[in-house]
């Protein structure tokens, strides 16, 4: 019945992964392409065994696309659940505070909405807490159980901390999760066991932060005006917009990929650089993986990298957290139809 279940989870999660990216990537070829790769990877061991991973993977994703759907209270639900499975859901929040971040911005400065913008940071601030609840009920729950009642010789160590957290202890004092504190040289195998799915990550990083300098440096305000209407639930405060239902966005999207691909191959025949082709940064045809609606998922995927390598068991990037395990294989689909 549990690996029915974490079949089932995972064939769920592939299905939301295949929506968000056809949203995301617009691009319905290249979002086959990524769903294709997030079933088949080097992680699969853990999706397909009885762990919580396949679950977080299916809460996490489903999550992401009812964000891009405009669906906040659904989307705020998963993020939660997503908490619940893993103590990595905490870094959903992320999506929206940057999120809210965009929309605060639209409503002061470019509406002049004071009052608006306070209501979406309120609003923001509300929504992030609800998706830390489960990682603080747990924190709760294990400072009761074992820290409460009991005398100061007693107590564990992180019990007396001025925040005290279980989860950083056992990750530390158990397992010897901390800076730099895998750096070993009886770890190196471990190093170069990951080093492929890390070199994938990196690589994908500096494509995007080379393809578009201006919305990495500017956090995605300085994104052209028809990219910020395209992607008008996350940059827009303005509540009207719909267009970016599954069933509107594929034909919108297939159409857009189709005059894309007709452009690309007249400026070939006149012996342009098919790289140059594919990325002008002055046209509108910023599709795919250079689009500004990327960058959440390479802030995410960066922070992930940097914490993998120099914190974490590095041979755990493999496996560990489904929301940058999506990103990657979302890059990957985009990249491999060029």
């Amino acid at each position: 019945m549990l690996c029915f279940d974490t079949y089932y989870d995972r064939c769920c999660g592939a299905s939301c992964s295949n929506r968000l990216s056809v949203i995301v990537l617009r691009d319905p070829n290249a979002a086959l392409r990524a769903s294709v790769l997030f079933c088949f990877n080097p992680a699969s061991i853990f999706y397909l065994s009885i762990y919580s991973e396949s679950l977080y993977a299916l809460f996490s994703v489903g999550g992401l696309y009812y964000l891009n759907s405009r669906s906040d209270n659904i989307s705020l639900f998963w993020f939660a659940l997503s908490g619940f499975a893993r103590s990595n859901g905490v870094l959903n929040a992320g999506y929206f505070g940057f999120k809210t971040m965009h929309q605060a911005y639209d409503a002061a400065f470019l509406r002049k909405r004071a009052v608006l913008a306070l209501q979406i940071l309120l609003n923001g601030a509300l929504h992030c807490i609800c998706i830390f609840v489960p990682f603080i009920t747990f924190q709760a729950y294990g400072y009761y159980n074992i820290c409460l009642g009991r005398s100061s010789d007693e107590m564990r160590p992180w019990c007396k901390a001025r925040i005290p957290l279980l989860y950083n202890y056992i990750q530390s004092h158990y397992w010897g999760v901390g800076f730099m504190k895998y750096f070993q040289l009886k770890q190196l195998p471990n190093f170069l066991l990951a080093s492929l799915i890390l070199s994938l990550a990196v690589c994908s990083i500096i494509y995007y932060v080379k393809s578009r300098p201006e919305i990495v440096l500017s956090f995605g305000f300085r994104a052209s005006a028809e990219e910020k209407s395209s992607m008008a639930m996350i940059f827009s405060s303005e509540k009207s917009h719909r267009s970016n239902s599954p069933q509107i966005s594929k034909k919108y999207t297939s159409r857009r990929q189709e005059i894309h691909n007709l452009k690309l191959r007249k400026k070939m025949s006149q012996g342009k650089n098919p790289a140059e082709c594919r990325i002008d940064h002055g046209s509108s045809e910023k599709l795919g993986y250079t689009s500004a609606s990327i960058l959440p998922f390479i802030l995410h995927l960066s922070f992930m990298v940097v914490i993998a390598f120099f914190v974490m068991h590095v041979q755990a990037s493999r496996g560990n957290d489904s929301d940058r395990r999506n990103q990657e294989f979302c890059i990957s689909g985009s990249l491999t139809g060029r």
